[in-house]
């Protein structure tokens, strides 16, 4: 069951700073601002521990498609380390890269180890070199119950594998209501879980938006927009699961049948194996109101997220879709598939945008069509929106971290006590 909420802060009478060791599979531009503001509490001592530097060194993402290098500072202002490792591995998997040096890493060293996955070697090694040591351990997954579907025998098999987990994990922190139920479903009750939200850099992200609303008549003479048309965003990788098509087959049925006035731009920013089919279906149509941006990186995505009047983002197998607290950001009007699993907890249907089913052509061309049709609701929309992401903050995370750490002090044993001796 989730414990229940105990304001009281979690380390904050700690004469010796709480040792943490975090273990990923590599910098993440998402999380890099939240390892940061984990590092900032006086009473946390957080190590991270990388198995691959891949988003560091700049690589070909998969999903992208093209040589991607963060504009954002990914490993300043936390401590951190990249793992020993056999091999360098540009794509991720289960076996790379093949990491080492656990246990003396973590021997007498830390109080409680957080990892991030349970679906590669590295965290699996993680887990197992904290149980063997007798330090507690924190696990964040991103994983619901409505991914790609598997076989009974594969089912099966996996429930095998989370009796055998559960043994090594004392807590689970939680990205949100469907990952909360996935765990649920597995754990049941025998695991405490904790509400870590999936969040994002709140402050960045709104700041960004209001410098970019300064210079909006610009951006839109420079991507040739006529005055007053409002404006459809997709933002993401260009797979076949994020169901950009969908997007665009709505779009044209849309555009159809609407006057030249009121007819709606569709901006696609992003890049990805569906690209070149994309644009051959909007140039098919004999269509001038479709814009392909390619990849655009954290620093620019501001300015188009201030841009639209709708974002949308009808994705099958999405854990979460953190580019929905991105745009939120900017106060905009949302529409999502219900498998978009941030839908949930960030949309609530005709508040602040409108939930769909996956595949629906039909069904996402209504909703387009009431967004557009009532600008001043989705203007409300859009600070429904804003007012709703202040709550999915890093702040929540790391009172909620602090709460999960203060679960497991009474299990911090003999390491904790050998600190605390060397410390006074």
């Amino acid at each position: 069951m989730e414990t229940p909420h105990n304001s009281k802060s979690a380390c904050s009478t700690l004469s010796v700073p709480l040792r943490l060791a975090y273990f990923v599979s590599h910098p993440i531009q998402y999380q890099a601002p939240l390892l940061r503001r984990i590092a900032a509490e006086p009473d946390v001592d957080m190590t991270v521990f990388f198995s691959s530097d891949v988003s560091v060194r700049g690589h070909v993402d998969p999903g992208f498609g093209v040589n991607v290098k963060w504009d954002v500072p990914l490993l300043a202002g936390y401590k951190h380390e990249f793992l020993p490792r056999m091999r360098d591995a540009d794509h991720l998997s289960f076996f790379r890269p093949l990491n080492w040096g656990f246990m003396s890493r973590l021997r007498g060293k830390f109080d409680v180890v957080w990892v991030h996955g349970y679906a590669t070697l590295s965290a699996l090694q993680a887990i197992l070199a904290a149980r063997l040591l007798g330090i507690p351990v924190l696990m964040r997954t991103d994983s619901t119950l409505f991914d790609r579907p598997r076989s009974a025998a594969k089912r099966l098999a996996k429930r095998v594998f989370f009796r055998v987990l559960e043994q090594c994990v004392d807590g689970v922190l939680t990205i949100g209501s469907g990952n909360l139920a996935y765990w649920r479903y597995y754990f049941g009750d025998r695991v405490p879980t904790f509400r870590l939200n999936y969040a994002v850099d709140n402050e960045f992200f709104q700041l960004r938006c209001r410098e970019a609303s300064k210079e909006r008549d610009f951006m839109r003479r420079q991507l040739g927009l006529e005055e007053g048309r409002p404006v459809i965003l997709f933002a993401s990788k260009l797979q076949e699961r994020k169901r950009c098509s969908d997007l665009l087959d709505a779009f044209l049925r849309l555009e159809s049948s609407r006057d030249d006035r009121a007819r709606p731009y569709l901006l696609i920013v992003g890049d990805g194996e569906e690209r070149a089919k994309l644009e051959k279906r909007a140039k098919d149509a004999q269509t001038s109101d479709v814009r392909f941006l390619g990849f655009q990186n954290q620093q620019s995505l501001p300015a188009f997220f201030d841009l639209c009047d709708v974002f949308v983002l009808v994705s099958v197998d999405e854990p979460w879709g953190l580019v929905v607290n991105e745009v939120m950001n900017a106060g905009k009007a949302v529409i999502v598939s219900t498998e978009v699993g941030c839908q949930m907890d960030l949309v609530e249907d005709g508040v602040n945008g409108y939930v769909v089913k996956p595949g629906d052509i039909d069904g996402l061309a209504c909703a387009l069509s009431r967004v557009l049709a009532h600008p001043a609701k989705t203007r409300l929309m859009g600070t429904k929106s804003l007012e709703k992401i202040q709550a999915y903050s890093f702040e929540q995370n790391v009172s909620e971290l602090r709460r999960a750490l203060e679960a497991l002090e009474p299990s911090f044993g003999a390491n904790r006590e050998l600190a605390s001796a060397n410390h006074a």
